[in-house]
Parts: C-alpha cells; structure tokens; sequence
C-alpha cells in the first residue's frame, strides 16, 4: 500500500488570462506561496517519506516549499509535467475559444488531440504509469506528487473508473490536495480537492 498527496502548484500570474503551459519562467505569485506554505503545514504530521515534482517552474517552487518544510529532496520526473498544449502554449484564453478546435477539446477529452501537442489519453496514461512506479517505490509510505490540474484530474478520472469527458465534474484549485491510496486491490481516491486555508 502507497498513499499518494497529489498537490496542484500554487497559484501564478497568468492564471485566467493567458494558457501557460510548459511556459518557462512562470513563477508562484505571492498568493501562490502562501496556499503552498499552508498545504506545506497540512502535510507536516503526515509522516512524509518523498516528493516528486513536475520541473517547471511553478511546481518546482511549490515542491521547494514542500520539501523546506518537511526536510526532504525533491525528485523531479518528466511524466507528471503539465500539459503539452502545443500551438495554444502562451495564447489569451479568448484567442484560444475563438478557435473552432476548442469545442472538440472541451467536450471531447477522450479523442481530442492538442493542435501540436498532446492528448487526454496520453496525458492519462503517463501520469497513471508514473503514480504506480512511485507508489511501488513507497510500499507502507506516503509521498507527495506535485503537478498540473489537468494531470492530476486525469489520474483521478482514472481511479474513480470516470471516462474523460468527466473531466469537468472534478474540481482541481490552485495548491490543493488530492490522495490517493495504491495498493493489490486497486486505486481508491481518499480524498479531493482539499484547499489551504489562508
């Protein structure tokens, strides 16, 4: 048996205006450091043994708050990153709805594909083969797996037997916690969307 603290990054300064994406050099705002300092005390009785991280930059800044915290490393791994959003990485939001291909992505998670990027399955299914290394990795403990909303919503669809088109029924927020306990009989989602007090 794993447990496995699956943290979204704190809150950044495009949020809700421009699709960031594998963007680099998009930071924490101050709002998101402290969401992150208080999930960091949340999880500080929780007996931690590791955390993994997503390298962009606003996980890597949430882990580094995490870790500070709980006096841990941090292990970064390529297959819990964000999204490869392709054409639309950096555009407005509005730029982006006034795109027809919009439509079939927001209703149409299973088949739709990412204008140059990714797909929801594919997304799915590397987030869910990393979750069952690392949980194999951390038989009887509990870690800490920084990431992205739509990653982490893609694991918890997958643990809650959810197609994908379900993606908008699962709120994600900024800095909040979901866990998730991996062992021989399957994935069962104990908790969701747990959001720092401020």
């Amino acid at each position: 048996m794993a447990i496995l603290h699956l943290l979204r990054h704190g809150q950044h300064g495009l949020l809700g205006g421009v699709l960031a994406g594998r963007m680099p050099g998009v930071g924490l705002s101050e709002r998101g450091r402290a969401e992150i300092a208080a999930v960091a005390e949340r999880l500080a009785g929780d007996d931690i043994a590791a955390i993994y991280s997503s390298p962009l930059q606003r996980t890597r800044e949430s882990a580094e708050i995490v870790a500070t915290r709980l006096g841990l490393g941090i292990e970064f791994r390529d297959d819990v990153i964000e999204l490869d959003f392709g054409e639309w990485t950096g555009a407005t939001f509005d730029s982006i709805r006034a795109d027809p291909r919009w439509q079939a992505w927001r209703t149409h998670r299973s088949l739709a594909a990412l204008p140059g990027g990714e797909t929801m399955r594919q997304v799915q299914s590397r987030m869910v083969e990393a979750l069952l290394d690392i949980s194999e990795r951390h038989v009887n403990q509990s870690v800490v797996v920084v990431s992205h909303g739509d990653v982490i919503r893609s694991a918890l669809l997958f643990a809650l037997g959810m197609p994908l088109e379900s993606y908008h029924r699962l709120e994600i927020g900024q800095g909040s916690l979901s866990t998730i306990r991996i062992d021989s009989n399957g994935i069962c989602v104990l908790g969701l969307n747990e959001r720092p007090r401020l």
